[in-house]
Order: C-alpha cells, then sequence, then structure tokens
C-alpha cells in the first residue's frame, strides 16, 4: 500500500509507511514484509482519568479473517473475542513500549494493530512491535523510542534473522528481541537446550541485527513527525511526600522486617491510613488526596526496599541477593488423576495436574497467519485472587493468565518424548494457590515434576527461575551501581527494575522472558543475570531430583493406554469398513478409542486391559487372512444345497462344503445349520483366493484335544 512517506529498512524485507491513513490518530503507519502487511495506530487522551493512579497503556492487536482471503466460521460470520495469538502479541507489543513513556505521564494510550494482509509465511508479531514503536514516535505523545524487534532463529548452527514459519521449522531457537539503539528492552522465546554462551551470543546478534530498523524509523520521523505535546505529569506534591517521609518513613522500615507478605501489606496499610488521618488534621479534610499518600508510600517502600538491598546485600526476607528461599515438592497428591504435583518456593505455591488423553484431544488452531493447526501439549495457568489473599473478579481468563501459560508451555515442550514414542495428548494445568513471586516459574518446575508422576517419559527434567535488579543512575539515567537478585519477591519484582525469566534442563535453556522497568538493560548486567539464574535453576533441579528422581515406570491406574499395531496400507479400508462401520462396532463392543493414520499404525486407547485386550482382538480379526490350521468361531451367511458360507473374519469367509458339515452323511445343509448360526470350522485349503473350510476336521481336533485331556488327568489320578 504506497502512502505519503514510505521508507525501507536496509538488508531486510521491511516497509513502514505513514501519511494516508487515519488522519485523526496520534500516530498511525503501515508496515510490510513479503505480502504481510499491518496497520498500527497510537492515540492518547488529551485529559486525565479523575482520581487516576495508574499509567493506562492498552495494546490490542486483531487478525482479521479477510487478511487470508477467508470467511469467519461460526454463524456470524464475524470475528469474536481474540484468539490466544492476538493476546499473545498484544502482550509482546506492550511490554517493550511501556517503559519508555516519561515517569508521571498518565493520561492513557492505547495503540491498535490490525492485520490487512498475510502471505501466511511472514510472522506479524515481530512487525506488530515495530510498528506501534513507529506510530508512538511519530506521534504527539512523549515516548522516549524508538525500539527495533527481530526474531532470531537457529538453522544448522547459524543465526537466521526473521525467519518465515517454513525456516522456523529447521530453528531449534525462537526469540523475539526488543532492544534500543543501545541496550535490550525485552525478550521472549523459546530453545531446544541451547547453552547460556550461545543464548547470549544471540542476544548480541539480535542487538546488531534491530539497528537497521530503527534507522528506518528516525527517518520516517523526520519526514511525518509531528511535534511532541505537553502533557501534564502526574506528580506527588512534594508537601504530602515530604509528610510521609517524616512521620512514616521509620514505622514502614520496621513494617517490611515482616517474615509474612501478607502481614506487611497489612501493617504498612495501616501505616498509611494512620498517616492519612494525621495530614487531614494538619492541611484539612479537602486538602489530602488518598492517591497522592498512596503514591507516596509507594515511593517510600521503593527506596527501603532498594536502599537495603544496595546498602547491606540483604533483601527483606533476611535473604543474601542468590539466595533461594525454602523449597518443598510433593507428587502423587491427588486421587484419580493421571498426574500431579504441588511445588513450594517461599510463599508461592502451585498445584499442577496432568491429563493424559488421545489423538482427539488436541486443540484446533483456527490460524490465519500459517504454523501448526493443531497442539497436543496445552498448559493452562490459572490465578485466582485468594492467591494473594484478595478478593476479586473469578471465572474468566486474563491476559496474564494467558501469557504465563504460555511461557511455562513452551519451557516445557522441549522435554516431552516425540510423539511417535508417546502418542498421548497431554494437558497440564497449574493452579496457583499462593502467590509471592514467579508463580510461572513454579508452573513450569510443578508441571515438570507432574509430567514425571504421570509416567510422562521426560527426555530431562526442567525447572525455571527469576532474577531481579536493583539499579542506582545518574541523571542521564545511565546505570552507576547494580544488584542482580535470584528468586525475587512480588515486592521486589514491583519495586524493582527486572523480571527475568529463564526454564531449562542440565543440557540448556527451553525458555526465557525478559520485563524491564528501567530504559534498557546493558548487555554485561543481562550476561551476569544469566549466569546467576543457571546457578539457582541448577539448584533447583537438584532439590527436585531428590524428591523425584525419574519419571514412573507406569502410568497411573486412571491413565488411558495404547497399543499400537501395524497393519499393511491397503488393510485401512476393511478395518474402517463401509461408512465406518467397522470402527464404530470395534468402539462400541469394546468401550476403546481407535485411530488410524495413512500410514497403518493403528493406535488403540483403553482405561483397562479388557477393553483394550477386546479391540486389539477385533482390529486383528478385521486385518488378519483367513489361514490354513486355524479353527475359527464363524456365523453362517449363507446356505446352499452344496454348503454353507461361514464368515471367519469380519467380511472375510469360506464354503464349509456339505461333505464337511459332519463325520457322518449330511443329506440337506439345512439340518446342520440354518442362517445366523455360529459355527466353529477349521480352515483346510486357499485356492485361487478360495477359502476351504470343515467343520468336520475342527470337530475332530476338539474330540482329540478332550481325550487328550482325560488322559493327562487319568494320569495325574494314578500317579496320586
Amino acid at each position: 500500500m504506497k502512502q505519503k512517506h514510505n521508507v525501507k529498512v536496509d538488508g531486510l524485507d521491511i516497509e513502514f509507511a505513514t501519511g494516508s491513513l487515519a488522519g485523526l490518530a496520534s500516530g498511525a503507519v503501515t508496515i510490510r514484509s513479503g505480502e504481510t502487511e499491518l496497520f498500527v495506530s497510537t492515540t492518547a487522551a488529551s485529559t486525565l482519568r479523575p482520581g487516576q493512579d495508574f499509567f493506562p497503556l492498552t495494546v490490542d492487536y486483531r487478525e482479521k479473517f479477510s487478511a487470508a482471503g477467508k470467511f469467519p466460521g461460526g454463524y456470524f460470520k464475524r470475528e469474536g473475542k481474540p484468539s490466544e495469538k492476538e493476546i499473545l502479541t498484544s502482550r509482546l507489543c506492550d511490554r517493550p513500549l511501556r517503559p519508555l513513556f516519561p515517569k508521571g505521564f498518565m493520561n492513557e494510550v492505547q495503540v491498535i494493530g490490525m492485520l490487512l494482509s498475510t502471505d501466511q509465511l511472514n510472522e506479524p508479531d515481530v512487525l506488530m512491535v515495530n510498528a506501534a514503536s513507529a506510530a508512538t514516535l511519530i506521534s504527539d505523545i512523549p515516548w522516549n523510542g524508538p525500539v527495533g524487534c527481530v526474531r532470531v532463529g537457529q538453522i544448522d548452527g547459524e543465526f537466521v534473522t526473521n525467519p518465515n514459519h517454513d525456516e522456523m521449522l529447521d530453528s531449534d531457537l525462537d526469540l523475539i528481541y526488543v532492544g534500543t539503539e543501545t541496550e535490550m528492552l525485552m525478550i521472549e522465546g523459546s530453545a531446544e537446550f541451547i547453552s547460556d554462551d550461545r543464548f547470549y551470543e544471540a542476544l548480541v546478534y539480535a542487538q546488531d541485527a534491530i539497528q537497521p530498523i530503527i534507522a528506518a524509523q528516525r527517518e520516517l520521523a523526520k519526514l511525518a513527525g509531528k511535534p511532541k505535546k505537553e502533557f501534564e505529569l502526574m506528580v506527588t506534591p512534594k508537601e504530602i511526600t515530604d509528610f510521609c517521609e517524616e512521620h512514616a518513613s521509620d514505622k514502614v522500615r520496621e513494617a517490611l522486617k515482616h517474615d509474612s507478605y501478607t502481614e506487611r501489606k497489612i501493617a504498612v496499610e495501616a501505616i498509611s491510613s494512620e498517616t492519612i488521618e494525621a495530614l487531614k488534621a494538619k492541611l484539612g479534610e479537602d486538602s489530602v488526596s488518598k492517591d497522592d499518600v498512596t503514591r507516596a508510600f509507594d515511593e517510600i517502600q521503593e527506596k527501603l526496599y532498594r536502599q537495603n538491598i544496595m546498602e547491606t546485600g540483604r533483601r527483606v526476607d533476611g535473604r543474601g541477593v542468590k539466595d533461594l528461599r525454602t523449597i518443598s515438592c510433593e507428587t502423587g497428591t491427588l486421587p484419580r488423576v493421571h498426574g500431579s504435583a504441588i511445588f513450594n518456593r517461599g510463599e508461592t505455591q502451585a498445584l499442577v495436574i496432568t491429563t493424559l488423553g488421545t489423538s482427539r484431544d488436541t486443540q484446533d488452531i483456527d490460524g490465519i497467519t500459517g504454523g501448526a493447526r493443531t497442539k497436543s501439549f496445552i498448559l493452562h495457568y490459572n490465578f485466582p485472587p485468594f492467591s494473594t489473599g484478595e478478593a476479586g473478579r473469578f471465572g474468566f481468563t486474563s491476559r496474564r493468565e494467558q501469557g504465563h501459560g504460555a511461557l511455562a508451555e513452551r519451557s516445557l515442550l522441549p522435554i516431552l518424548p516425540p510423539e511417535d514414542e508417546f502418542p498421548y495428548s497431554i494437558r497440564i494445568v497449574s493452579e496457583v494457590m499462593s502467590s509471592n513471586g514467579s508463580t510461572s516459574m513454579a508452573s513450569i518446575c510443578g508441571g515438570c515434576l507432574s509430567l514425571m508422576d504421570a509416567g510422562v517419559p521426560i527426555t530431562a527434567p526442567c525447572a525455571g527461575i527469576s532474577t531481579g535488579l536493583v539499579t542506582e543512575q545518574d541523571e542521564n539515567g545511565k546505570i552507576t551501581k547494580h544488584v542482580c537478585l535470584t528468586d525475587i519477591l512480588g515486592a521486589e519484582d514491583h519495586f524493582g527494575d527486572m523480571d527475568f525469566k529463564v526454564a531449562g534442563s542440565p543440557d540448556g535453556i527451553t525458555g526465557f522472558q525478559l520485563d524491564l522497568k528501567i530504559r534498557g538493560l546493558p548487555f554485561d548486567i543481562a550476561l551476569e543475570a544469566i549466569k546467576q539464574n543457571r546457578d539457582a535453576r541448577m539448584k533447583i533441579l537438584g532439590i527436585m531430583a531428590e524428591h523425584m528422581p525419574e519419571s514412573r515406570k507406569e502410568l497411573r491406574e486412571h491413565a488411558p493406554r495404547i497399543t499400537t499395531i501395524k497393519i499393511a496400507p491397503d488393510k485401512i479400508g476393511a478395518l474402517i469398513g463401509p461408512g465406518g462401520k467397522n470402527i464404530r462396532r470395534i468402539t462400541e463392543v469394546s468401550g476403546a478409542q481407535v485411530d488410524i493414520n495413512d500410514e497403518g499404525n493403528v493406535l488403540i486407547f483403553a482405561t483397562d486391559k479388557e477393553s483394550m485386550d477386546r479391540a486389539v482382538q477385533e482390529v486383528d480379526a478385521c486385518t488378519a487372512e483367513i489361514e490354513v490350521g486355524k479353527t475359527y468361531r464363524g456365523i453362517v451367511r449363507g446356505v446352499k444345497d452344496f454348503g454353507a458360507f461361514v464368515e471367519c473374519l469380519p467380511g472375510k469367509e469360506g464354503l464349509v462344503h456339505i461333505s464337511e458339515l459332519a463325520d457322518f452323511r449330511v443329506n440337506k445343509t439345512e439340518d446342520i445349520c440354518k442362517l445366523g448360526d455360529e459355527m466353529v470350522v477349521k480352515c483346510i485349503g486357499v485356492e485361487k483366493g478360495k477359502v476351504r473350510l470343515s467343520r468336520k476336521a475342527a470337530l475332530e481336533e476338539a474330540k482329540e484335544a478332550a481325550d487328550d485331556a482325560s488322559e493327562e488327568t487319568a494320569a495325574e489320578s494314578s500317579a496320586e
């Protein structure tokens, strides 16, 4: 789409454009790569909301089916609620934009992205971040961007910038990297056991790769950028700040010494209430805003948390900067379920449940932009309000829950066995019972233990932990002093500068996510955090191994069992039967589920041995051939003057000539059998596809077996 201003990115198939669409938005751009094109707008409210005490940035990314030349499914033929992909892309874009707005800027900002066209080859999530950066940069909204975003893959040991969907099939790294001209800002992704050193090299590679994207945005801003508006910054009145510092700082310092998160919270709230009353007495009832006091108390707590760490190297709970909280594990905690575990780390607790299913339990993905269409591994993360000791909305899935679940899911995916070796669908549900920092990492640890408890033969154990950061900066924002924190509390996440989550096994990293509150992370600090994270991860893996060194050898009692039978591809039709008749019959009589693929692999799922044995027997019967010398219990399907046709196997029959119906002369076939009768027969020959059966031979065989049994019984009696 040609617009007034078009700027191409050097070395990458990306083009920014602006000037012709959405003229009333604060900023609007389109971005294109191949035949994938997005439109993104950024708009800010001109006034503050009454009583507002937070920065309301919202990012919404939507994919329209028209972009792929498709109709939406369903009755209304209109896109409905956002898909998981849309929500995750929105979060991906929100996180690097947020820390670059000026401190105290509280006007609502809304970023809206729409997929206009997709070639189903070039992924739009990276484009969304770059377009949002460009739209915000050229707008009249104050913002300290731009940022550049790339996806980095690794194919045959070489890094690749922005690999397409086909290329990603061969990549063992999926790194989404966002940075400024000098520092990293946000990362997200997964890997197949990449080493810590190689992971760091990928970050350095990505920082170089984003520079042409940032340069192109700078050029676009020169051509079409608007002058930045002056917005009123929300700052706590100095009189309020000074009063709170003087009257409450020492009390808050004592309150923060409580061991429990809840006790600290209640104590600080009580001090805040006392301070509000004291302020009202001094300044008057109408001169004190509760929001101002709340912000002042946040500033006091932030100062005390950070000051204590920077000056003493100790944290609010008494730990050193590299210390883990107390960790405990428990497995097999719930009856009936296929696998369960409870993982505790300090006041953070996750109850994690694994369910094994059949191929029919896979999740269909109604995708527009390419990639997989089904998922056989699903992880759902739930964060109820009671987990933080609060009452709140319950029963819907928040964006945060979807994001944390996705991080845990992609971190555990590399440790799962190949589907051809363990052909189950797997669902993990993490129920957060208590939260005080890094519940997504607790979900990974608990998820791994739950898989092992279910008997899933994982390739390696996996654990995750978060590393935080506290810094001191000069007037230009340059970090002059810093401390990295292992296993951060919720408050250390809130008042600190970084949340750097990394998950992995002893063999390498499998998942990662970095969020910052500062405007960039120097690479030397990133490397320090990566190494510190690995040390903590190895300790957690050691604790998990002490509790459960390996997966259970057998599945839990109530888990479905799977038997795989290989049949010739030309037998598939016979097994399925006309209109699926045979498969339906096998399912009904056995209670098992039977799935067949094009290669002739038959998967039988059953919850008990009797059901499995019956299904295997029926499958064998449908695909087997009548063999000479074998005896069968068949059904009479035809009665003729010259004999009877008996169905020995489903759809397979042979002729019992009238002379083979009995060991005496038979005058009429009807004297021995009629249609529908059961008959035991023995195959005595197959000539040119015609099967000859004998009831007489089967009777003789049965008589001989009975005589032999009688002789054995008589011999045993004589011996006694």
